[in-house]
């Protein structure tokens, strides 16, 4: 693909398939396209393209196809990877699905909704809210993500235990092609086994192989009954045998299964309005665990009353608190949504998105922790996240009075050890938050060889032009 910027010939026929209202060109206005989340990456496009419709995308990327133009796709721009940000060249346009936001049908009887790409998660959960329906994708951005980034990064967040990652949401998908092409594959069937299922091939892939404009996406029986409680473990190995136990005492009602160490609590109470300190003496580990049913005379707190008791007596549960209301239920979920805020205000971070196999997690835990106790002074490791599903937020956290820059610098070395250690323990380096451009050198040293190999064919066959989301999970042309 050419690296020349975009030319002005192909900009006009652009401006002009898309219509006055679709396309955003003063600087001012590129202004918030050029950079990721984590303000990791800067970079530069001539044109930020907002389709309304599957048609007009469709036209953009035939238009780009011609000209050999990069289309980077952008969401709600809460990747952090970089995956939906241009490089410097120019020779980029962005492709901005916000347009395309409509909800296209919601059948409550298939338990299915079919919406569009530019849909924000807070609006898909709210639409099946009214319809007396849960669709469960729960993300700390769900204000602000949209679906179709959703779908491109196979998002996963604090409900995954139960049911699934984005991948295991999605019925069906209509994805336009490196060529223009549309792909319509939006059933909203349980059962389709005519041949290979495409839609698996562009869940995840970052927009490299194809343009997810719409999605028809499963939905489940709203919860009636709900039990809630902040626990105190003995190390995250009681956390692990907890979690069994509450699965099969429940009849795997564990919607939610958070690890936090104390660390996290105290940056929260210090640096975030309104989050106290959820009990009355302090402990190393808790762990944040929620189950749901259906049905309204579940009985649910007593359960999780009776599996605690039963965590006290084999040493596993030190302390618990459940919550006796909504309000106190919300409480709880402050304190572990905002650990991402109160990290930025504590200072710098080296960040991992790890999983390991949950059997394995709280020996890579004590191997790990020892490892930067010994080696980082500091800094001081911050492990919290989705025991439940064996992904942890791994994150070494500045010392305060410490170097910054100094601290910072040895990201790349540090992050080096703890990936060949998950690589040891036959985890993944990249839990939920995908590869973008941040990762491709993880990539390249942890994946499989030939993995990374029908990677690559499959990346030409789809794309032979190189043209969608270039430079993001893969490195160079295809």
């Amino acid at each position: 693909m050419s690296r020349l910027p975009v030319p002005a010939a192909a900009l006009t026929e652009l401006k002009s398939a898309l219509g006055a209202n679709g396309y955003l060109e003063r600087v001012a206005d590129l202004e918030p396209f050029v950079h990721d989340f984590r303000h990791l990456f800067t970079g530069s496009t001539p044109l930020v393209a907002l389709p309304a419709n599957t048609a007009e995308v469709a036209s953009v990327v035939r238009i780009c196809a011609r000209h050999r133009i990069g289309i980077v796709p952008h969401g709600g721009n809460t990747s952090y990877c970089g995956g939906a940000t241009p490089d410097t060249s120019r020779s980029q346009i962005v492709l901005a699905l916000r347009r395309m936001n409509r909800i296209r049908s919601l059948e409550p009887l298939d338990y299915a909704i079919t919406v569009e790409a530019g849909c924000v998660l807070a609006q898909v959960q709210e639409a099946a809210r009214a319809a007396e329906r849960l669709f469960p994708l729960s993300l700390g951005s769900e204000g602000s993500c949209q679906i179709g980034g959703n779908l491109a990064t196979n998002a996963g967040g604090t409900a995954v235990l139960r049911y699934g990652m984005m991948r295991d949401l999605v019925l069906g998908l209509e994805v336009v092609l490196a060529d223009g092409r549309v792909l319509d594959a939006l059933r909203a069937l349980r059962k389709d086994n005519s041949g290979y299922d495409l839609r698996h091939l562009f869940i995840g892939s970052e927009g490299t192989l194809g343009i997810i404009t719409a999605a028809c996406l499963k939905l489940f029986p709203r919860p009636a009954d709900t039990a809630t409680a902040i626990v105190a473990v003995a190390d995250p190995a009681a956390a692990i045998e907890l979690l069994a136990s509450v699965r099969g005492a429940s009849g795997d009602a564990v919607t939610t299964y958070e690890l936090i160490p104390r660390l996290a609590i105290d940056l929260t109470t210090a640096h975030i309005s309104g989050v106290t300190d959820p009990l009355r003496q302090p402990y190393a580990w808790y762990v944040l665990v929620e189950l749901t049913s259906s049905r309204a005379d579940a009985g649910l707190a007593g359960t999780l009353e009776t599996v605690l008791a039963h965590g006290v007596d084999h040493g596993w549960v030190l302390d618990a608190a459940l919550a006796s209301s909504e309000r106190q239920r919300q409480g709880l979920w402050r304190l572990r949504e905002s650990i991402p805020e109160a990290q930025r205000h504590a200072g710098a971070g080296i960040k991992h998105d790890i999983s390991v196999p949950i059997s394995a997690l709280a020996e890579f835990v004590a191997r790990a922790g020892a490892w930067i106790a010994a080696q980082v002074p500091e800094g001081q490791l911050i492990a919290y996240g989705h025991l439940g599903d064996g992904n942890l937020h791994f994150n070494i956290q500045q010392r305060a009075g410490t170097d910054a820059q100094a601290f910072l610098a040895r990201a790349p070395s540090i992050q080096r050890v703890i990936h060949d250690l998950v690589a040891e323990f036959r985890g993944s380096f990249s839990a939920e938050h995908g590869i973008g451009q941040l990762k491709i050198g993880e990539l390249e040293r942890y994946k499989d060889p030939v993995a990374l190999t029908l990677m690559r064919e499959l990346k030409r066959t789809f794309d032979p032009l190189g043209i969608l989301n270039p430079g993001k999970v893969l490195r160079g042309e295809p």
